[in-house]
């Protein structure tokens, strides 16, 4: 089983991308898992994952549990899953994630002036690697909004990243992957909840800094965007892609579902198939997208 740095040089070498998905309790997760394993009987080939846990969500589960669960499913099923601290703020919670066995760390000082967080993103890089030389660290350029809520209106302080900004912080920081903001967001609006507008990539942008830079690349807040700019971001150098907010969205549904089918039930087992079910619609459908998977 291929390791999460021998992935993202596969995933680089046949330009597609792997998918990261965000989880705050089991439901979520087993959609995810059932999804991959679904491709990969397909495929016969393992197609592998990111499970991404933010601050708050590791706060609701437990940063060494998180370690431990997905480890666990890694080793009794011999899948490659793997585990993201995703928008770790503090050095702390970096030595934290590092120390639990983490497969990643993001460390997003994105929201500082690009001194500061030059400054922090190296010292991350060194506490992560210090404590495993194998955990891949990323770090976060531009600014792409904060929220993975369903909005009104884009955020005012949107800024996109440059080649000759990630060319600075990337031979500054050591990182392994860079996040950048090439017209990606994170949340949701209302009219992307209801398909009538998609957000939509730079991808010439995209292209230009992966050349400059010659970094594996993670677009973030990928929720409702363009299915064809998706293939065209991994195509142009995209390595790993974030999906969130529509997996929220999706669970929400799914327990309002499995509430309005089985008013009188009481057993969340009983109740949270049905979120399960959908999350794994979603994830199915980004697996294939993001890895040209044909469909059957």
């Amino acid at each position: 089983m291929k390791t999460l740095r021998e992935s993202l040089a596969d995933a680089d070498a046949r330009r597609v991308a792997i998918g990261h998905f965000n989880i705050s309790e089991l439901a979520a997760l087993n959609g995810i898992f059932a999804a991959g394993q679904n491709i990969t009987a397909l495929r016969h080939d393992s197609t592998p994952i990111l499970i991404g846990v933010s601050e708050g969500e590791r706060d609701f589960i437990g940063v060494r549990r998180a370690a431990a669960l997905i480890r666990s499913m890694r080793e009794e099923y011999d899948y490659p899953i793997f585990l993201n601290a995703d928008h770790t703020h503090s050095l702390e919670r970096v030595k934290a994630a590092a120390g639990a066995g983490f497969d990643e760390i993001l460390f997003d000082g994105s929201g500082l002036p690009i001194e500061e967080n030059i400054a922090q993103t190296k010292e991350a890089v060194r506490i992560a690697h210090a404590i495993d030389p194998e955990i891949v660290v990323e770090g976060e350029i531009g600014y792409i909004g904060t929220s993975s809520e369903v909005m009104e209106k884009r955020p005012d302080n949107i800024a996109l990243s440059t080649p000759e900004e990630a060319v600075r912080f990337v031979q500054a920081t050591g990182i392994d992957v860079l996040a950048p903001a090439v017209g990606n967001m994170h949340g949701l609006l209302k009219t992307m909840v209801t398909g009538a507008e998609h957000k939509r990539l730079d991808i010439e942008r995209i292209k230009a800094i992966r050349a400059a830079c010659g970094k594996y690349m993670t677009l973030h807040g990928g929720s409702g965007t363009a299915d064809e700019d998706f293939v065209a971001a991994a195509k142009s150098g995209m390595t790993i892609i974030h999906v969130s907010s529509e997996l929220r969205l999706a669970w929400r549904r799914g327990v309002e579902a499995g509430l309005k089918n089985n008013p009188e039930e009481i057993a969340p087992y009983k109740i949270l198939p049905a979120a399960v079910f959908e999350i794994q619609k979603i994830v199915t459908d980004r697996i294939k997208l993001f890895n040209g998977i044909e469909e059957e």
